[in-house]
């Protein structure tokens, strides 16, 4: 019989395929001895059958009926029972942390009955009826699907009645009132009475956090996070403790170390008389763990031994849920805990300094999206600034947008292309889409472990929380401070890494992290000094770099046209350029003489067209291959269709035109230019005359570059330089394709050669962007020294789309409905265009052993790319210039992986 239910102490860390994350762990602290309240969890497995079918295993009723029973003995005490009853939460539990995306139900098995019984055994009746009261408010929304706001207004409904200031101030008789009021609601809203069945309770519970799974905002979060669909969540059914008893309790949420800067020490957030959704939710705004030694000394002093107890035991950053319930405290979750890009680099670090984890480790704790985030803009300290507060650094960053008031707004006015900042009072889970579309989040509530810090950090996106002096009106869409009224689309910029909050714009400067990839290590200490946290992470960052360097297989190499981007992309790292885009070379002034070589209809135009471009061709490569001496350079003979060198037919057409019907001259070359133009057209120029057909098509187009390219390294081979050219054909299709034109190229090198008297050396390849080329890479290799996939078009003619049509028109779609879970442009589809990677490598080595393979579309800068193409075997990646550092660092990643999955299959 399938097993769906597993007891904590049946659990551990590595079954969070089984267990979720949070199930895992619990599992996990339980079988170190350490204070956790029993429970059981209901596996991921449960989750897809219920998906699948609709419906839960049939036997998961018997087990976790076994389950509930097995607690009540423990306990003593009845789940619902009439005195003293067993109450649990049901919780969410994913494999991968999802912050407030999924659902959450506390004080499971309160009824009229054992509302009483609570009360005397607790001997507080106003904890009693405030417990039941978020039972039946979670219960409504989470569970009924009732519009949550009901249940808010009522509460402030009651708070206003009575004078209270805050939830803490209502009596027992007011809340004992808000429960009526509460289940009045329910039977409004639903048609029928709140579920006096804990049983009933449980059973529905389990069922919505299975729905959760499928909500709209859980469903955004893993396309943003690359989650997949289908791994569902498990449910963990826990006995309740509670923070809310009095002032001797209370709930909270700590950090091993500062998860926005690495500092190790106590940071979180803790709310005497409270219970855990209070802190996430922000709705109070929480004491610091430091306030909490203060108030309840022994319980401090616990929780920070079993802090230092699973940081030793993970080897990482450890998130931390916990209750104290009446001077006890209790361990609710543990997990690796999110951190900022800073932080992640620094704590790596800090953790091989302490001996705890490798060099290795270390590199697979960071990615190349931290590394991004690192080289964005700060703002510059010497600007002037008009500082409106200083509250809480969640997530650091420097943003500078429109002030916006609720997420809808924030989608709208981003797809726009504006930038925003989302105000909010506290975000919840329902304001995802608006606080990814933003370029910052300011919130006037909540703590470094509220949703807002949380979700931001999660995202790399820049947050400010905690904001007190902000008071936020999203009715009026403003916000005051003080005596300053700031109204949406206003100007404000944030500093997450300071919790400053500016009025107006704030010019920005490079990053610390920025200069030493582009200047070097000297430079960029020179200018953080030698000490403080900019010169940490400099030092953390080059650390961590330089292991990836040492470790990886893959070369990196650059898209670079002209000397200035090479020696940007020399200084970032780079060994080599992998795509030199000459059709960039021909822009500006000499557009004229490419479009009068292909136009021309007599050997004098074209030749005179060719003795014109010859020499600036020529010096193009002298500078490109100066820059990159030494180093492997690849060019690529031109490759667009005819109608980015041509005028537009529609613009000439209608010029001419409008002159012939007033009278205008139009002159019989402009007339020639029409009809050229008009015998040039096509109707889909991306799959016509372009690449190689436009090479072989038009007489002396490759060869004029092949000669530049030959003379200018016999030129430097001259002056004492090294320079190592390699000419790449674009869009093979055929083997005949290449061969002609290698043997032209050969020739021409050979002339130049014994002309100038220097030896050139320089290997012909081509670009793989066609399927056709990839099925017959074998026939391919025979004339190819080398293959760089082209993975921008070789997607393009996969999937039959045209990129620039396509992305704004249906692609969004196609991501809602779950067919992307990303672009194909942006991270190579392994299943179909990687297949056909896969092959072509495959055969191109068959042929020849020894060729050369890499890539050199923008798939050569993706992280999740890089790990493909060193898992096929390709030899480097290249990307654009500022991607160096990060494909650097991800080679170096994927390296380690594969050493490692080596290792454990070994």
């Amino acid at each position: 019989m399938p097993k769906y239910v597993y007891s904590f102490t049946e659990g551990n860390k590595d079954l969070k395929d089984l267990l979720g994350g949070k199930g895992a762990n619990l599992g996990e602290m339980t079988n170190l001895g350490l204070p956790v309240p029993p429970g059981f969890t209901i596996t991921t497995e449960a989750c897809r059958f219920y998906m699948h079918h609709g419906y839960n295993p049939p036997e998961l009723e018997e087990q976790a009926t076994a389950a509930i029973a097995n607690l009540e003995a423990t306990f003593g005490r009845k789940l619902g029972g009439d005195t003293e009853p067993l109450l649990v939460s049901v919780r969410s539990g994913a494999k991968f942390s999802m912050p407030g995306m999924m659902e959450t139900v506390l004080n499971v098995g309160l009824n009229d009955q054992s509302v009483l019984g609570l009360a005397k055994f607790a001997d507080d009746e106003r904890f009693a009826w405030d417990s039941y009261r978020r039972l039946i408010q979670m219960f409504g929304k989470t569970v009924l699907d009732i519009d949550g706001d009901l249940f808010a207004e009522a509460l402030d409904a009651k708070k206003h009645e009575v004078g209270a200031a805050q939830d803490v101030d209502l009596t027992a008789a007011d809340l004992q009132d808000l429960v009526g009021r509460f289940k009045e609601i329910v039977a409004q809203q639903t048609g029928s009475p709140f579920p006096q069945d804990p049983r009933e309770q449980v059973n529905a519970a389990v069922v919505a956090v299975f729905n959760s799974w499928n909500t709209e905002r859980a469903k955004i979060y893993r396309r943003r996070e690359r989650i997949s669909d289908e791994l569902g969540t498990a449910v963990n059914v826990q006995s309740m403790v509670f923070g809310n008893l009095g002032p001797d309790s209370g709930t909270g949420v700590a950090f091993t170390r500062d998860p926005a800067t690495g500092h190790t020490g106590a940071y979180g957030d803790y709310l005497p008389n409270a219970q855990g959704e209070d802190v996430v939710a922000g709705i109070r705004n929480t004491l610091s763990l430091e306030d909490m030694a203060k108030i309840d000394r022994a319980s401090y002093d616990e929780l920070r031994r079993i802090m230092g107890v699973l940081e030793n035991h993970y080897r990482d950053l450890c998130d931390i849920e916990f209750t104290v319930e009446r001077g006890k405290l209790w361990m609710l979750q543990t997990r690796v805990g999110k951190r900022t890009a800073a932080a992640a680099f620094k704590i790596a670090i800090e953790l091989v300094d302490e001996g705890l984890i490798t060099l290795d480790t270390a590199l697979e704790r960071v990615t190349g999206d931290q590394l991004s985030n690192l080289m964005f803009p700060q703002f510059d300290p010497t600007a002037p600034k008009k500082l409106l507060t200083k509250a809480m650094a969640a997530s650091p960053g420097a943003a500078v947008g429109q002030a916006v008031f609720d997420s809808p707004t924030a989608a709208k006015w981003a797809a726009d292309g504006r930038t925003v900042i989302l105000v909010r009072r506290e975000t919840n889970p329902d304001d995802l889409s608006g606080m990814i579309a933003s370029a910052g989040i300011l919130t006037a509530r909540g703590g470094k472990t509220s949703h807002a810090a949380v979700v931001a950090r999660g995202m790399g996106t820049t947050c400010v929380v905690g904001a007190e002096a902000l008071a936020v009106d999203p009715a009026a869409r403003l916000f005051k401070v003080g005596d300053v009224t700031v109204t949406e689309g206003d100007l404000i910029a944030i500093d997450g890494s300071t919790g400053e909050v500016f009025l107006g714009n704030v010019p920005v400067v490079p990053s610390a992290v920025f200069e030493y990839l582009d200047q070097g290590l000297d430079k960029a200490l020179a200018v953080t000094g030698p000490d403080g946290e900019a010169a940490e992470l400099v030092m953390a960052v080059h650390r961590i770099l330089t292991h990836a360097d040492a470790v990886r297989r893959l070369k990196v190499r650059a898209n670079a046209d002209n000397g200035e981007d090479a020696a940007r992309a020399r200084r970032m790292g780079a060994q080599g350029v992998g795509l030199c885009r000459t059709e960039h070379q021909f822009l500006g002034d000499r557009r004229k003489l490419i479009e009068r070589l292909i136009l021309a209809n007599d050997t004098a135009t074209r030749t005179a067209a060719l003795e014109a471009l010859l020499p600036l061709q020529r010096q193009d490569f002298v500078e490109l291959f100066s820059v990159m001496d030494g180093l492997h350079t690849t060019v690529r003979l031109i490759d667009p269709p005819l109608h980015e060198f041509l005028p537009n037919l529609t613009e000439l057409s209608v010029s001419i035109a409008k002159r012939e019907a007033v009278g205008a001259e139009v002159t019989a070359t402009e007339r020639e230019l029409l009809a050229a133009v008009e015998r040039s057209h096509e109707s889909n120029p991306m799959l016509g005359l372009r690449g190689v057909r436009l090479g072989l098509t038009v007489p002396g187009l490759f060869a004029l570059q092949v000669r530049a390219i030959a003379e200018a390294t016999a030129q430097l081979i001259r002056e004492g330089k090294d320079p190592k050219p390699e000419i790449m054909v674009p869009l093979i299709g055929s083997y005949v394709e290449l061969d002609l034109v290698r043997d032209e190229a050969e020739r021409i090198i050979r002339e130049v050669s014994e002309r100038e008297g220097e030896e050139l050396d320089i290997p012909i390849g081509c670009m793989i962007e066609l399927p056709r080329a990839a099925l017959t890479a074998d026939e391919v290799a025979r004339a190819a020294e080398f293959f760089s996939f082209g993975t921008n078009d070789l997607t393009q003619t996969t999937w039959g789309f045209s990129r620039d049509d396509v992305e704004g028109s249906f692609f969004s779609r196609y991501m809602e409905l779950g067919i992307f879970q990303v672009s194909p442009f942006e991270t190579i589809d392994t299943r179909g265009v990687g297949q056909l990677v896969a092959r072509a490598v495959k055969l191109g080595q068959q042929t020849r052993p020894e060729i050369g393979l890499g890539v050199c579309g923008e798939h050569g800068g993706d992280p999740e790319s890089i790990h493909f193409f060193n898992k096929v075997g390709l030899q480097y990646v290249s990307c654009s210039p500022f991607r160096v550092p990060i494909a650097r660092l991800e080679a170096g990643r994927a390296a380690v992986a594969v050493e490692e999955g080596a290792s454990s299959t070994a």
